[in-house]
């Protein structure tokens, strides 16, 4: 079985949200970090549970890794990134969002004290976790914004996880690199500044959504929603049950530093929609960007990689404007 050979190779903690024999089952993979923290209120709270779901959390070290294992059919569900989502779809997977989690890049960034400017990292070198990932695209879309090239006015090169990141700024290998919370508190510590609040850009992409496969939904179209519904919550009270959720990001992050709490659940807290709609413009700037290097990307339409129905029926129902009081 594929699943099993994924423990032998990658980092893997599985965790049961429950195990009441009558309930249907329900297997979600995820990779990531403070982005991810609405899964882990999903098993705190037992809101899968609630709805008669058994459920099980698989963390994955690496988002490819977690797509392989929706392909393989060991989950239906994963928590991952457009660029996973788009990569497969353009592939031929039938993989598709239903559901957007953070929907712009949470992202700072980073450089030496001594550098002012965004226009001051012309001729730099700016590091990235992988070419393709998120960390790339979101520091080349920022760069863009403040009119440098990415590809002429510097230097980006891969450097690994965020903590050969770090390693790299401190041993000067590169001069800037993008980072979320907690990282960018740790790297100001280190003496490095946050260049630019690349989340307060507000550019619409999703760093992470809800990822299933189009035969998936066709069989257990129910089992899904009632997922769905759960995240949704989850979003709830992360903004408005902060003190537990900080609690929370404690736990899972490793995290014992107040103000390092503070500003990772203030980062996140502000970007989380109520209303977790995958939108096809969160799709399109990747696409777009895509499009420079193969020019058949312009073809597709966007709005294939998302299908908005099931958040659109929670909308709909009113659901999500009760639980806000509104």
């Amino acid at each position: 079985m594929v699943y099993f050979v994924l423990i032998g190779l990658v980092a893997v903690s599985t965790v049961p949200l429950s195990f009441a024999g009558a309930q249907e089952r329900l297997r979600i993979a995820y990779a990531g970090g403070a982005s991810v923290v609405p899964v882990w209120i999903v098993q705190e709270k037992g809101l899968l549970k609630r709805q008669g779901i058994s459920g099980e959390l698989i963390q994955i070290s690496a988002s490819t890794t977690a797509l392989q294992a929706l392909l393989a059919g060991e989950v239906e569900l994963v928590v991952t990134s457009a660029a996973t989502l788009v990569s497969s779809r353009l592939a031929g997977v039938d993989v598709i969002m239903i559901m957007a989690i953070v929907p712009t890049f949470p992202s700072h960034v980073m450089a030496s004290r001594t550098i002012t400017d965004v226009s001051q990292l012309k001729g730099k070198i700016g590091g990235v976790n992988r070419f393709g990932t998120n960390t790339d695209l979101g520091l080349r879309l920022t760069l863009k914004k403040y009119d440098l090239d990415p590809e002429r006015d510097v230097k980006l090169v891969p450097v690994g996880g965020t903590s050969q990141m770090v390693a790299a700024l401190l041993k000067g290998i590169i001069q800037f690199g993008l980072f979320t919370e907690p990282f960018v508190r740790e790297t100001e510590k280190l003496g490095f500044k946050s260049l630019v609040d690349v989340g307060s850009l507000k550019i619409p992409f999703h760093w992470n959504g809800v990822l299933t496969r189009e035969s998936t939904i066709k069989s257990k179209r129910p089992l899904i929603a009632k997922f769905v519904r759960a995240m949704t919550e989850a979003i709830y009270i992360f903004k408005t049950e902060k003190e537990w959720t900080t609690t929370i990001i404690s736990k899972y992050l490793k995290i014992n530093d107040p103000e390092g709490l503070e500003r990772t659940y203030n980062s996140f807290s502000v970007i989380l929609p109520e209303i977790p709609y995958p939108t096809p413009e969160g799709v399109k700037i990747l696409l777009d960007d895509m499009m420079l290097k193969n020019p058949k990307v312009a073809e597709t339409n966007p709005k294939e990689f998302v299908d908005m129905s099931f958040v659109q029926e929670l909308d709909r129902s009113g659901s999500i404007k009760k639980l806000y009081g509104k």
